[in-house]
């Protein structure tokens, strides 16, 4: 399979099933000289990782990363940092009547077709959100890396599952409250709307999507390589390499085509020798370059396939219609999950940003 790949000269390779023996990464192009323990890793494993509470799947995995090789002395080596992760909770037998009838919504019939029944349809296979551990993984040194470097930090946290809304813009100091609840959401009053919402679904053995919104903060300015390497392109595609996700909008997004220019230009304003924008609607890039102004993004995800209410379908043993009920155990909401991936994906592109412009030195 090719595109298990992605970055330029920070990149990162991800492989294993959802149902094999393992799932991992190779980050290459780190620089040498980063202090990095598989604690580093952890941490943002833990916040992934399911089967916590009962918002997302029962599956329960521990996530214990181990490093393999690139790291020595409690440092990067600038050697390829492998790392793995063992599955030790799957429940394949639960997938065995999707071998001939296909899940609406999943990617079952595209990769069967794809790679002529040769796919691993178990949990997925290569095509489940088991498989953004493995973004996490490498996204997890690639932000340290930015923090260390150039300060720069990344925060991800839901805003929206199904109808219910934060409203209030996210400020600094709420970053403290994204992990203080099951659903992520830095507004405490309502996140417990949205958990009991998720919830509701999971009961009528239904799903749920929602809204993700990240906030990248003390970026230089000039960061990106136009034009197909803008950026918003390599951040957009990266994003999208999330299951589930299916929209990407940066700033004002599609509000901002409602509108005059005179709306949405940000003015230029002073401020103690530096330059800023009075407002960010362009959320922190222009022409595909950073601003120096926060990167703002939002990311719609659909809600998850896997459902328990019987849905319609066809056989394609016997290629008549079919009732298919999904057995096994499956997240009601992916967005309570997928903070910390978001980080990551996003941490990584500005990363191999960050060496391909110089900011960021190959030996630290």
């Amino acid at each position: 399979m090719a595109g298990n790949s992605i970055g330029q000269r920070l990149v990162l390779t991800s492989f294993g099933e959802s149902h094999g023996r393992c799932v991992g990464a190779v980050l290459d192009g780190c620089p040498a000289g980063l202090e990095l323990e598989e604690k580093d890793i952890q941490k943002m494993l833990d916040q992934r990782r399911p089967g916590q509470s009962l918002v997302s799947t029962q599956r329960k995995e521990g996530d214990i990363v181990e490093i393999l090789s690139g790291v020595f002395r409690g440092y990067t080596t600038g050697a390829p940092i492998a790392m793995i992760i063992w599955n030790k909770d799957q429940h394949s037998r639960d997938y065995d009547n999707l071998v001939t009838k296909m899940r609406p919504g999943h990617s079952d019939y595209p990769a069967l077709v794809k790679y002529n029944q040769h796919n691993d349809h178990r949990g997925g296979g290569r095509f489940s959100g088991r498989l953004t551990a493995t973004h996490v993984m490498g996204g997890a040194i690639a932000r340290k890396l930015l923090k260390v470097t150039l300060g720069v930090e990344t925060h991800s946290y839901t805003i929206k599952i199904g109808k219910i809304s934060m409203s209030e813009e996210f400020e600094s100091k709420m970053k403290n409250e994204i992990y203080q609840n099951e659903v992520r959401c830095p507004n405490p009053k309502i996140a417990e709307k949205m958990r009991q919402a998720i919830l509701n679904a999971r009961k009528s053995g239904d799903s749920l999507g929602g809204i993700i919104e990240s906030t990248t903060t003390n970026l230089p300015i000039g960061l990106g390589e136009p034009i197909f390497s803008s950026l918003e392109s390599d951040i957009a595609k990266a994003i999208y390499s999330i299951p589930s996700v299916k929209g990407v909008e940066f700033g004002s997004g599609f509000a901002g085509a409602g509108v005059y220019g005179s709306e949405n230009n940000d003015p230029y304003i002073s401020k103690s020798g530096k330059i800023f924008t009075k407002t960010n609607n362009a959320g922190g890039i222009l022409g595909g370059l950073s601003t120096g102004m926060p990167i703002t993004m939002r990311v719609a995800f659909k809600p998850a396939s896997s459902i328990a209410k019987k849905q319609s379908t066809v056989d394609i043993k016997t290629k008549k219609a079919a009732i298919l009920q999904v057995q096994g155990r499956h997240d009601p909401c992916v967005v309570p999950r997928a903070p910390p991936v978001v980080d990551s994906l996003v941490s990584l592109v500005l990363a191999d940003h960050g060496l391909i412009g110089g900011f960021i030195k190959p030996v630290l």
